[in-house]
This record gives C-alpha cells, structure tokens and sequence, in this order.
C-alpha cells in the first residue's frame, strides 16, 4: 500500500492562493487602467470565476492537497464513512465485522462530544477517526473566513482528541468543499485533506439500487469510498453492506492506511 509519506500531505504554501487572487486584482486595475476598463471588468470576472469554482470542487487541489485515492494499494480499497457519530455507529460495526472490514469514520465534534462512547467503541473495534468540522454547516461552509474556519476545524480535533487520547490525522471538508481558509488551519493541525474516487451520493435522498449502480463501477483497487451513516432516507445500513458484498465479490479487502 502507498506509505505513509505519500498519504502525509498537508499545504506547503497554505496562503498562496490569496496571494494569487491579490495579484489578480492589482492585474486587473492595471489592464483597466492601461487597456480600457471592459477589458479590465472581463479580466477581473475572469479571476473571480477561477478562484471560486474550486471551492466547489470537491477534488479540487487547488486550495489545499487532497488525496484522491491510493497507489499501490494491492486489493486494497479504503473505506471512509461521514456524519457520525450517530443512532447508526454500532450497526455499522456489527457490519465491518461481519465481514471483517475496517473502516475510518469522519466524525462531527459536536455529535462525538454528545457520544463519547460512540467514538472510544469505534477505535475500540479497530477502526479510525477523521475530522469532519465541529458543525457540519452544510449551507455555509464555502463562505466561511478565518476565525470560522479556524474554529470548525480546531474545535472538533479538540474534541476526538480528548475523547480518544489521540489527535485526528485525517480530515474532510463538509461536502467537500475548501477555500483559501482551510489550508492554513490543516497545515496548523498537522492534518491531511482526504477526498474519494468512488461515490454513490448516499447522504441524499436515494435508493439503495440507484447508489450502488454510481458507486460500483468505481469500486477498484486503491479506491477511496464515500459512504455516510444517519442519512434521513435510512438506507445507508443497506448500501453499506451492498458495497461490502461487492468487495467480497470482487476480491478486495477493506483496510485502513498504515499508521505513521
């Protein structure tokens, strides 16, 4: 499996990107002043469209390092699952057991504080945990600034770090979205940025049979799986195993990525 010092990837550069946009806007006075302004508002619209379409990317590299799925890996394939902890944790487990998976869990602050149990069970039974915000605020996260930032990502690897006697050495951005604030707490943190190649969109409503049909095809050697628990539509017990099944099926093994 790909080691350590590939997987390890926080931002060299975390602040490069605003940066970048500063001098984008110096660019486009300049060409305003120098070319006339239609050229200069058409550059300036420009910047503002690069800058802010990879916020939205949920792979995107363009804000902060992020790993998309493993080299090397054998018929190995890393599970991930979002949101919880939650009514759902134990289920899941019983399920990784039964088919002898492991899994790493992107845990929300909030929720491992109210389930502290939930959390020390999850390790306890040969699992991870990542940082996946104190909040999880879906609507806003994209806009916010520094201060915000900061404390989404710190207070919830506060939080598994208390719970665990551990800190998180892997985060994921709610919805998979950054912008230029998130690089500098991750690279503060020690974090490591961690997106997915295979995704069956199971935290909207949705049927099991449709997310399996978009999530299988990706489900190959080195994959990294996008899976969720505590959905409201309640199936995600079920896409969990219809995904276990088709690593059993196709030969693979559910690990964890080696220890530092």
């Amino acid at each position: 499996m790909t080691t350590m010092e590939t997987l390890h990837c926080p931002p060299r550069w975390p602040w490069r990107a605003l940066l970048g946009f500063a001098l984008s806007q110096l660019l486009a006075l300049a060409v305003g002043l120098l070319a006339g302004w239609g050229w200069g508002l058409a550059l300036l619209l420009a910047s503002h469209a690069l800058f802010l379409v990879p916020v939205f990317l949920p792979n995107s590299r363009f804000y902060t390092p992020v790993i998309r799925r493993l080299a090397d890996a054998g018929d190995a394939v890393w599970l991930t699952i979002d949101d919880g902890p939650g009514p759902d944790t134990r289920a899941v487990l019983d399920l990784l057991d039964r088919y002898q998976a492991r899994a790493t869990f992107f845990l929300v602050g909030e929720r491992a504080l109210a389930h502290p149990d939930l959390v020390r069970e999850v390790i306890g039974r040969g699992h991870d945990v990542g940082n996946h915000s104190h909040s999880h605020p879906q609507a806003r996260f994209w806009r916010l600034g520094p201060a915000a930032m900061a404390r989404e990502i710190g207070h919830c690897q506060q939080a598994l770090q208390a719970i665990t006697g551990r800190p998180p050495r892997w985060y994921r951005s709610v919805v998979g979205m950054t912008n230029p604030f998130v690089g500098p707490v991750v690279r503060h943190l020690g974090l490591t940025r961690v997106g997915w190649s295979a995704r069956g969109f199971d935290g909207v409503d949705c049927t099991p049979a449709e997310v399996l049909a978009r999530l299988l095809p990706d489900l190959q050697p080195g994959a990294i799986v996008l899976l969720h628990e505590g959905s409201g539509h309640g199936h995600n017990l079920q896409i969990i195993e219809g995904v276990l099944q088709a690593l059993d099926q196709r030969g693979l093994q559910a690990r964890l990525p080696p220890q530092r």
